[in-house]
């Protein structure tokens, strides 16, 4: 049965339809926002997948181009493989549902948003968010939703809901974040070096919005929610758990506090294969084969409880650390002779390579998504190969999670690196991990900042990132200890990674990932107060001891820039017919020359002659030709009536035969040839702009 159902979020009307399309997915629902339409699809199969230890949930957010009233580019006229965009805003909607589903669930969940219409003043990926809630909420899918989530934007010392597109031209904080009626579910943001109390405020001010949406979508449930179905579930064996905690814990509990990662995962593989020939001599091969994957998931569930003991009851880690304390750090720039700029970031085992490159202003990336942002002039990639984790594998491009840590370095740097009027280089900066053990995205930020300011590139201000984890008690929300740094083992088995960047000022970009139903403020609040006391710190003791400033020149290696502004009229004259004058001054003299619409010029050379050079050429085409001005000339055509001139900048004037000299003039050759310099007076320039000379010299 067709249902509509509206509230009013920001000054504007929000709308949920379902019941009209896809009536054989588990549910639809169709939300507006202003003039921005998704729909968004939930299913569920019905058997749960077999030989997993996870919840397969997949989530996938689908930017169609007739959107925006646009036809695809490339040969098929297709949309292709999803934009990083929309990968980007996939994990922003499973971070904060993924949670609410029962632990013990197996069966696949698909989310499907299909982006149907935009307009530019409201966000389709809020749309999305909101949908996948209600749809999952509606569904007969096992959910302990809602969730919610709204954007919020700081303009002029004010808070603002879901800023339009004039809005959020002018704000300093894109902050996105979502969560239930009690708690904060995920928050991605990035900042304009804000303070940790404004950021905690802003997170406040729309958790109050979140509450209106939980509560609207829950009130759609209660009317036309379908019971949730009944399914298989996937819970450790209990006899079986029992009897390894029995016999190993007391081991386990020894042999996962290694302080060396690869020592912890060869004491997990011995304790694996000494269970296993435990139960084999107990019950026999075949019944211990029955029992494997009961085996290896109770195996798992003991270590997490160990790990998760040690830290909550003895405020104990693993690697021996106090609970505030941060892994041993070090850091190098200047490591690659040819770069522009490198640096590398050691945090424990967790090393990142970071390298920076400069480029021409045509070299932006050129983004052909569904907003208004077209090209963006700094690129922040991250690469995981598998050597990293000592796997043997071999890379097959970005993936999710890969295009996730190079938005979030990304989003961190992009409020502290210049203006193109600043710095007119397109930057490029590639993270590679060479080693993880945690924490791999904050190392980049750090990697990346030294990797800039080698390059030479005037940053404003450095930039450190770091992480802070969460162990709860289960029984009572305001009982948890918080870990800062933390390593892998502390990631995988804790409840929280709370990753902040940020300068000394203020937060530049914030993601949190949680395993648990939400955070309070007072977590928020801790994390925040943790958070910026390490950054400081690795700021002035790590990173500042390496390199103070930005080096006061770019690499030799790196193309140098000289800008000049010229009339529009003129861009025309610098081009030339067919692109002819560029192209001849470019061989002349060996630089690169973009030309923006409103008369800038960058030229780019590898030595500083060579973009002189070229400039003087182009001001000479741009300079206007005066009449009483006097101007040095070559010879390029001798006829009979006088000689043609070069005046420079492809201008030519004439210098007729009387006015060579005083003296009478037979023969143009036997006084000028061509080639030779001689120093002539603009006379005049005729209405159809010809110029006429005289030679200076003999007879002034």
């Amino acid at each position: 049965m067709f249902k509509t159902y509206s509230m009013e979020l920001a000054g504007r009307t929000l709308t949920i339809e379902t019941g009209k399309f896809a009536e054989l997915a588990n549910a639809n629902v169709l939300v507006r926002y202003g003039e921005t339409v998704v729909m968004v699809n939930v299913t569920a199969s019905k058997e749960p997948k077999e030989g997993i230890d996870f919840f397969p949930l997949s989530v996938d957010y689908e930017e169609k181009m007739y959107s925006v009233g646009k036809i695809p580019g490339g040969f098929t006229r297709r949309e292709g493989k999803a934009a990083d965009k929309a990968i980007l805003v996939s994990r922003a909607i499973d971070r904060p549902i993924r949670p609410l589903f029962p632990k013990d669930f197996r069966n696949d969940v698909v989310v499907v948003a299909t982006v149907l219409s935009v307009e530019p003043d409201n966000s389709p990926e809020f749309c999305a968010m909101i949908g996948a809630s209600a749809a999952l909420s509606i569904s007969d899918i096992p959910f302990g939703g809602p969730t919610a989530a709204v954007k919020v934007g700081y303009i002029d010392g004010e808070f603002v809901i879901n800023p339009t597109l004039e809005q959020r031209a002018k704000t300093g904080l894109d902050l996105l974040v979502a969560g239930t009626m009690d708690k904060i579910a995920m928050i991605e943001a990035g900042a304009k070096e804000l303070p940790d109390d404004k950021m905690l405020e802003a997170i406040k001010t729309g958790h109050v919005e979140i509450k209106k949406l939980c509560n609207f979508i829950s009130e759609i449930k209660a009317e036309i929610g379908k019971p949730k179905f009944e399914y298989k579930s996937f819970e450790v064996d209990h006899d079986i758990y029992e009897e390894i905690e029995n016999n190993f814990k007391d081991r386990m509990y020894t042999d996962v506090q290694a302080e060396d990662k690869e020592t912890r995962d060869k004491n997990m593989d011995k304790i694996a294969e000494d269970v296993t020939a435990y139960f084999v001599e107990k019950y026999g091969e075949e019944k211990a084969e029955e029992a494997k994957q009961d085996i290896a998931d109770s195996l798992y569930k003991l270590e997490k409880k160990c790990v998760r003991e040690m830290i909550f009851r003895e405020h104990k880690r693993p690697d021996g650390r106090a609970l505030d304390e941060i892994r041993p750090l070090s850091c190098e720039v200047g490591l690659l002779p040819r770069v522009h700029g490198s640096a590398v970031f050691t945090r424990g085992q967790t090393q990142v390579m970071s390298i920076a490159t400069l480029g021409m202003a045509n070299e932006e990336q050129m983004l052909d998504g569904l907003d208004e942002e077209k090209a963006k002039r700094y690129i922040h990639q991250y690469n995981f190969p598998g050597y990293s984790v000592g796997e043997a594998k071999t890379s097959r491009g970005p993936g999710r999670r890969e295009v996730g840590h190079g938005a979030l370095a990304e989003r961190a740097l992009v409020p502290v690196i210049p203006s193109e009027e600043e710095f007119p280089y397109t930057i490029r900066v590639v993270s590679e991990v060479l080693s993880s053990n945690g924490s791999t995205s904050q190392a980049s930020i750090c990697g990346s900042t030294l990797a800039l300011m080698d390059a030479g590139v005037p940053i404003k201000n450095p930039v450190a990132g770091i992480s802070t984890g969460l162990v709860t008690n289960p029984d009572d929300e305001n009982d948890y200890v918080m870990l800062t740094d933390i390593q892998g083992l502390e990631d995988f088995f804790g409840d929280m990674d709370f990753k902040v960047g940020g300068t000394k000022e203020g937060i530049t970009a914030i993601q949190v990932d949680i395993k648990v139903d939400g955070l309070s403020y007072n977590i928020i609040e801790e994390a925040f107060a943790r958070t910026n006391k390490a950054r400081k710190y690795i700021l002035d003791e790590i990173m500042l001891k390496q390199i103070e400033k930005p080096r006061e020149e770019v690499s030799k290696y790196a193309p140098k820039i000289s800008t000049m502004t010229i009339s529009v009229d003129k861009i025309k004259d610098v081009i030339g017919s067919g692109g002819k004058m560029i192209n001849k001054i470019i061989d002349e003299t060996g630089v690169k020359i973009d030309i923006e619409e409103d008369g800038r010029v960058f030229i780019y050379s590898q030595d500083k002659e060579a973009g002189a050079k070229a400039m003087s050429i182009i001001e000479g085409i741009v300079r206007e030709i005066e009449v009483g001005e006097i101007y040095d000339g070559t010879v390029t055509k001798i006829m009979p009536f006088g000689a043609f001139i070069d005046l420079g900048g492809g201008k030519e004037g004439l210098l007729h035969i009387s006015k060579i000299s005083k003296e009478r003039v037979e023969k143009v050759e036997d006084v000028l040839s061509v080639g030779e310099t001689v120093i002539v007076k603009v006379l005049e320039i005729d209405h159809q702009g010809r110029i006429n000379l005289k030679k200076i010299g003999e007879q002034e």
